[in-house]
């Protein structure tokens, strides 16, 4: 019986087809198991903002609250950006007569130049979104913040960032983890935007008639009828 041979050019196309299966493994490896990672994509993600706004000191050093600024988180979905506007309320620019229309707080700062050329254009601001999540998620601020969850408890120590990055995960195992144990991060409403706050010893008995968080958090829970839900449902509509 004689024997098939195969043509000699398929000794280096086997050679070519072997590194390109190869290739393409350590490449969907990559992509898949690395890039593509949580901790890799969005911990650490700080983009630059067309203007250096500094959450330490607004937030930080001056205690504004979160709500002055972004001002829909309790009532909507999303927390608003907030518009040129709310910028300029302190931050006036000087009209020709070099007099401020509202309070001049560093009116003449280089910094604050794409505010004030916002605010006489009307053209907004192109603030870059820093916590993003993937469009088929979704997500409702106030269902979180009305339920006694802080902003702290995704969003990290803002107050302590002169520039906002990505603290948490937001991935779908994180956001799991908290809808099944969620005690921690309960707290009393008026407290939510309080990013320092930490209870006092006797702050549960005193107030609740509770002897600690874990107390006070199933209190609230039965109470408000906080349950969170974890079928694909809550958060792919």
């Amino acid at each position: 019986m004689e024997r098939f041979l195969f043509p000699r050019w398929t000794n280096p196309f086997l050679l070519v087809l072997g590194a390109a299966i190869g290739g393409g493994g350590l490449f969907a490896a990559a992509m898949g198991g690395l890039i593509t990672d949580p901790v890799t994509l969005n911990i650490g993600y700080e983009p630059e903002q067309p203007v250096p706004f500094s959450h330490a000191i607004h937030a930080g050093q001056l205690k504004l609250d979160c709500r002055y600024c972004h001002n829909t988180v309790f009532e909507a979905s999303h927390a608003a950006v907030p518009p040129t506007a709310t910028c300029v309320n302190c931050h006036s620019p000087r009209n020709e007569q070099g007099q401020a229309s509202l309070a001049a707080v560093h009116a003449d700062s280089v910094n604050l130049k794409p505010i004030h050329e916002s605010w006489k254009t009307g053209k907004s601001m192109q603030w870059i979104r820093v916590h993003n999540l993937p469009e088929f998620v979704y997500f409702n601020h106030s269902a979180h913040v009305n339920s006694g969850v802080s902003c702290v408890s995704c969003h990290g120590r803002i107050d302590q960032m002169e520039t906002v990055y990505q603290h948490e995960q937001l991935s779908m195992a994180w956001c799991i983890e908290c809808h099944q144990n969620p005690n921690e991060h309960l707290r009393p409403r008026e407290f939510v935007t309080k990013l320092d706050w930490e209870p006092s010893e006797d702050f549960w008995k005193e107030h609740y008639d509770v002897a600690n968080q874990e107390e006070f958090a199933k209190m609230i829970r039965g109470k408000e009828n906080i349950h969170p839900q974890r079928h694909c449902a809550v958060c792919h509509r």
